[in-house]
């Protein structure tokens, strides 16, 4: 791997590990300074919303400046914001308006920081080597995910939940001198309104059978998943023996991501996105094991299986994504997708209490597999999902919406780009049914 994808990859790392220290310290912190489940849910609340309205622009920005730049800026924000929530409840200040606004503050800049990370990763490494790029940190988020909140918990018991935010905002400024010291440049065409290039991205969406589908499958997805995950801990702690079980069924489900990803860094079909989506229903496999069996034992297996799936789903995703989308719509499509999931999971939160009530758990968590499964075998159904391709070689740049300085190629101080090819990176076999 490159030195940049390296710099990237420990950024990355230690911002991972932050996230699982701010999760515990916040909800520790809010409920012991008397704020209880309201001030917390309204703060989670807050976040959401300001993701929601700050994607698709920051996926907007992502195309028009330098992507680096625009992680450094979003992690400088962050790191401030994280150390006044720090030192706010250090000095035991707590003021729910002002957390709030601070939320508003750290997700608004976090909305600008993905699109333009997504626009920055099939930059920093060969074309060829982007599934396993993709793998090695999707391997790396998997190995955070099970270690971040065991330490976090152990950390902010011991000191208190400022050290929590403190360590979180030392991971941002982490984050931030690991993308500055990145070297590589995308090439940047003039800009043009602002709504115009909100429209060419979507365009460039709807252009794409397979990538149409799978973001309204993975939206339906989402939702269904959004019910699962408010669900699940429920089932834990009345049927399974309580906290212990929620731990042991998050150390699988991180052991099956990391499986997932490893398999992601190794097996390369010809038609990656294809086998992503075959390995996508297991995750089925994990919601209907609450119902059936309903032991700890099995679905401590299912989540094995169904994050196995659903990580090595997501390094196709990503890689199709990477090879098949021109790089100057990059941040701009990443956008949508992010998109797609902050809209969908809320939803699917608020549905779960009512549902339950009115059906049942396990009647619930029954019908929400059966989407999981539904979904993957839509976007499976879609010609292009299962035609699509791939040669390892970048995407063109279609001359659509194309501004001429825009073939200027890129400009790297410090590292030398792979020639760009002008064959395209991948064969897909238009659907004569699709627009």
């Amino acid at each position: 791997m490159t030195r940049d994808f390296r710099l990237l990859a420990i950024g990355q790392g230690f911002s991972w590990l932050g996230n699982a220290f701010q999760t515990v310290a916040l909800a520790v912190a809010v409920i012991a300074t008397g704020g209880g489940a309201r001030d917390f849910g309204l703060v989670m609340a807050t976040n959401i919303l300001t993701l929601l309205a700050g994607t698709l622009f920051g996926g907007i920005w992502a195309d028009r400046l330098q992507p680096r730049r625009v992680m450094v800026a979003s992690d400088l924000i962050r790191f401030l914001a994280t150390a006044g929530i720090a030192a706010m409840f250090a000095t035991d200040g707590y003021h729910l308006a002002l957390l709030c606004a601070l939320t508003v503050v750290s997700a608004g800049a976090g909305s600008f920081f993905s699109p333009a990370m997504s626009s920055l990763k099939p930059l920093l490494v060969p074309a060829e080597d982007r599934q396993r790029a993709n793998a090695t940190l999707s391997l790396l988020q998997s190995a955070c995910g099970v270690a971040g909140p065991a330490t976090a918990g152990i950390t902010v018991a011991a000191f208190g939940a400022p050290a929590g935010f403190t360590i979180n905002s030392v991971s941002f400024l982490i984050s931030l001198v690991a993308a500055a010291m990145i070297r590589v440049r995308a090439p940047r065409g003039p800009r043009t309104p602002m709504l115009g290039e909100l429209a060419a991205g979507l365009r460039e969406i709807r252009s794409r059978d397979w990538l149409l589908a799978n973001l309204l499958g993975a939206t339906s997805y989402h939702i269904a998943n959004g019910v699962i995950l408010v669900l699940v801990p429920l089932v834990a702690m009345e049927r399974l023996g309580g906290a212990h079980a929620i731990g042991w069924i998050a150390a699988a489900e991180g052991l099956g991501g990391v499986i997932g990803s490893a398999i992601g860094m190794r097996f390369r079909p010809r038609r990656l996105l294809l086998a992503g989506l075959l390995a996508l229903p297991l995750m089925s496999v994990w919601a209907f094991s609450y119902v059936w069996p309903g032991t700890l034992a099995a679905i401590m297996i299912g989540a094995v299986i169904g994050y196995a799936g659903l990580l090595f789903y997501d390094v196709a995703w990503d890689t199709s994504l990477q090879e098949n989308v021109p790089h100057r719509f990059l941040g701009r499509v990443a956008s949508w997708d992010y998109l797609a999931s902050f809209l969908a999971m809320p939803v699917g939160n608020m549905m779960a209490d009512p549902l339950a009530d009115r059906f049942g758990i396990d009647r619930v968590l029954t019908a929400c597999a059966c989407v999981l499964l539904t979904a993957a075998v839509a976007m499976l159904a879609v010609p292009g999902s299962r035609r699509l391709t791939r040669t390892g070689r970048p995407a063109e740049d279609s001359d659509r919406d194309l501004p001429p300085s825009d073939s200027t190629p890129a400009v790297d101080s410090g590292r030398d780009l792979p020639p760009s090819d002008p064959t395209p990176a991948a064969v897909l076999v238009s659907d004569p049914h699709r627009d």
